[in-house]
Formats: structure tokens, sequence, C-alpha cells
């Protein structure tokens, strides 16, 4: 039998942390859940899940410094939930590190296709989208000036130098990589690399795009205004 998928889940209403708790538990996951932030780190520090599910607002330490103090020591995916009524939230929680957000309130069966992909992203980052491979002439490596991006071994360097992403922002790397000079829409990477396209806001492949920006070279990825980015061949 397949091990249960492992979620950390941090939430302090007891309503919504015990049925949703129950709604994971019946579409197999094994969950741990914690009322609130601390505790929360405290549980991912003593057993490293498989993906972290953190409500914004969360007393002692909030969720949004929860998702810095974990993307600190881990490239664990993690799931921001937000209330409709608060976007700023979002743009913090995806600038700590967050791989994804979910508003409340939320439908029990929209979280767990939410969470099923972003696991599928963590899990299969290592290759080209759809099967292609345009590095495959020249050992899996593309070069962009002093960007490296081996796309078999899943490494970055630039200048030489290690570059460590996420796996959402490696996926969104080799989206750019695959084609560069291309403009992307935010549309397209969108379903692309978050693998929804709920006509959702896009901002989440705004903040991606910037904080790649700023681990391989703020010219690097241009924008093309009222179209999308493309990278810099």
């Amino acid at each position: 039998m397949a091990e249960q998928t492992h979620v950390l889940f941090v939430e302090d209403d007891d309503v919504i942390r015990e049925a949703t708790q129950l709604s994971l538990e019946r579409n197999c996951f094994r969950v741990t859940a914690m009322p609130d932030g601390l505790s929360g780190l405290e549980a991912f520090r003593a057993q490293q899940p498989d993906i972290a599910l953190l409500d914004v607002m969360l007393p002692g330490l909030d969720g949004v410094s929860l998702c810095r103090r974990i993307r600190d020591e881990s490239t664990v995916p993690v799931i921001m939930l937000s209330a409709r009524a608060d976007p700023i939230d979002v743009v913090l929680g995806l600038e700590a590190g967050a791989d994804d957000y979910v508003t409340k309130p939320f439908d029990g069966a929209v979280l767990v296709a939410r969470i099923r992909a972003v696991l599928r992203r963590f899990g299969h980052a290592a290759g080209a989208r759809d099967g292609r491979d345009p590095s495959a002439e020249n050992g899996g490596v593309l070069t962009f000036g002093d960007l490296e991006v081996d796309t078999e071994g899943m490494e970055v360097h630039r200048a030489g130098r290690p570059v460590a992403l996420t796996p959402t922002e490696m996926r969104l790397l080799l989206e750019f990589s695959s084609a560069p000079g291309t403009v992307l829409s935010r549309d397209t990477l969108l379903k692309r690399v978050w693998g929804h396209g709920w006509g959702g806001d896009t901002r989440v492949v705004d903040v991606h795009v910037q904080r790649l920006r700023t681990k391989i070279g703020q010219n690097r990825i241009e924008t093309v205004r009222g179209f999308g980015y493309k990278l810099k061949a």
C-alpha cells in the first residue's frame, strides 16, 4: 500500500481546522493539524511534511512569517489560505515563498485538487514540459549569458554559482528556457505551471516572476507590456 501524503495544516479556527482535516483524511491524506504558527513550526521541524497549508492570520506566528521560516529551511511546497477580502495577504504570502493560494471560504474538493496539482508540480519538475527537450544536443544544459539551466540534473547556476529555486520557480524557468525570446502570457503560464486556468488571479504569476528575477538576474526576464513575459535569449 502506497504511503499517504503528509499534509501539515495550520489553522486557528477550530471548525475550519476540524472539518478540513476530516475532508483531507477522507481523500487519503495524512494530516497534522495545528492551531497556531509556533506549534505549526514545531510540527514542521519534528517531521517534514509533503506539503504545508497555512492560514494567513495565525496567533503567535502569522502564516506569512511561518511560510518564510519554512522556506528558509526547505523547498516543501506551501499553499496559503487567505480571506477574499484581503488581497494583500495573497501577495505577501507569495512573496514569502508560497507556491499557491486558496481563498476562503473554499470547497473541500477544490482544495484537494489544488493540493494534488501542487504536488504534481513538485514531483514532476524534473524534465521539460510536454516531453520537449530543447537542450538534448547540449547535454541537457541551456545557457543564457551567465545563466546555465541543467534540465536533466535540475540545477541552475549563475556566473558559476548555484541558484536555489523552489519547484515552482524551476517549473517557471523551464517554461521560459524552453522557448527563449517567445512571449508567454500570464494565462499561459498559469495553466502550464500552476495547472489550473480557473480565470484566476494572475498575481501568482507576477509575484513568482519577480522572485525568479531576484535569483537569476532582474534583466533576464523581460516584461512585454500588455502581453506577458519572455526570457532574453
